[in-house]
């Protein structure tokens, strides 16, 4: 699979060169970003990806040592299940958010501050809010068998509240990030404005990005492991240990855009760091297979410090290169992606039910973990979009799924 994509991508450079160079001449006449409304068709694919990424990292969940907490536990287990939750942990919600990141611009410019945030209110801020207050805060508190109020409350704030938003942590935060880039651009260009083109970014500046990136998150680990979570300014979860790759990569989105780096990187370049990506990740499973698995998941160690670099090279290497490759194979109208692209939020909201459904659904068919897995992660994909899809088109359900439009993505690009 992977030497078919190679190839595919190879065997277009020619094109892509033509193709880089119109994008070159558009993003040099449009440098106020209110131009070019054509819809980047490769970026829905990617988007559909992304959150079938994280609906299989879910599949998972009951089919191997996850290090944290999972409502089944299925009888067919495999620890090789540990190596493929470090390498798809590693990258899969940094992808998210350099996505995020990269629509964030075009839509502030578009609408200004005060119709960006409240846009961001009622196309994600109205889902969030309703579904941790109104489903997962009461149900959480019944399970939890009806305890003294402020002794539940205590308890959810220790545990970083983690329990009432589970998977909409990645709303509350781009939430967030949406509130911080709003304050920078009021500072920063108190006019509108802001037309410059960032410089393509090099092999070297890549790798200095890793380095620094890498030592940081390893500081942070240092008190703050994998799986521990924290009220970030105390009403909203966060997991400290992928947080500066989070932060980062949002940054990185913004500063993509600016320079319109999705469209001029050359496709050399993409599938070297697509190949330094995949080789990292499939290190990860020979260290497994051969008894080198020495990652900690915090603390000042050398183990430590190589689990933080290891992962900050798939993340980034993956995330490059699966962006070029995806602008090279998939950067052409197709109404499928559109669609899925349309119904992403709403997949991302409801698939952890879907999928431990199925798991529940699951325990007692005689079949291996990995049979199970993939079982699970199909349909799972598959009835997440699906029912996201069918579900939007309810009047009453599609405010709590963010959706305004069919043709429209809210959970990644925030600029439609």
């Amino acid at each position: 699979m992977y030497i078919k994509l190679a190839f595919s991508i190879s065997r277009q450079n020619d094109s892509a060169f033509v193709r880089s160079s119109r994008r070159r001449m558009a993003s040099q006449t449009c440098l106020s970003h209110e131009k070019n409304e054509r819809r980047l068709v490769f970026i829905d694919a990617l988007r559909v990806a992304a959150i079938a990424f994280v609906i299989i990292h879910h599949a998972a969940q009951a089919y191997g040592p996850t290090g944290g907490i999972w409502p089944v536990h299925d009888r067919a287990q495999s620890g090789w299940f540990t190596p493929f939750y470090t390498a798809n942990a590693a990258f899969g919600m940094g992808l998210m958010f350099l996505l995020a990141g990269y629509f964030v611009a075009p839509s502030y410019n578009r609408k200004g501050p005060r119709l960006f945030l409240r846009g961001r209110w009622l196309r994600i801020g109205i889902p969030l809010a309703s579904i941790v207050l109104l489903v997962h805060l009461p149900v959480v508190y019944l399970l939890a068998g009806m305890p003294e109020a402020l002794q539940f409350l205590i308890g959810l704030y220790e545990r970083g509240w983690q329990p009432i938003y589970l998977h909409l942590w990645f709303v509350a935060h781009l939430l967030l990030y949406c509130l911080a880039y709003t304050a920078w651009r009021r500072i920063s260009e108190p006019t509108k404005g802001g037309s410059m083109i960032l410089a393509l970014p090099s092999h070297a500046v890549i790798v200095a990005f890793v380095v620094g990136l890498a030592l940081i998150t390893w500081l942070v680990r240092i008190w703050y492991p994998v799986d521990k979570w924290v009220p970030f300014l105390w009403v909203v979860p966060a997991e400290p240990a992928h947080l500066p790759q989070y932060m980062a990569f949002f940054a990185a989105g913004v500063a993509a855009y600016r320079g319109d780096w999705f469209g001029r990187l050359p496709t050399g370049n993409g599938l070297i760091w697509l190949a330094i990506g995949m080789i990292a990740s499939g290190g990860i499973y020979v260290a497994y297979a051969f008894g080198w698995w020495k990652m900690a998941p915090g603390g000042l160690g050398l183990e430590s410090l190589m689990r933080s670099s290891w992962e900050t090279v798939i993340a980034v290497g993956l995330s490059i290169g699966l962006i070029i490759a995806f602008r090279e194979l998939f950067d052409h109208p197709n109404r499928v992606f559109t669609v899925m692209a349309a119904a992403s939020f709403g997949a991302y909201i409801l698939h952890p039910a879907i999928v431990v459904a199925l798991q529940a659904a699951m325990t007692d068919v005689p079949l291996d973990a990995f049979a199970k897995f993939a079982v699970v992660s199909l349909l799972g994909t598959v009835a997440a979009f699906a029912v996201a899809y069918l579900a939007g088109r309810v009047p009453g359900i599609r405010v709590l799924l963010g959706a305004t439009s069919g043709r429209e993505a809210p959970l990644l690009s925030v600029a439609r």
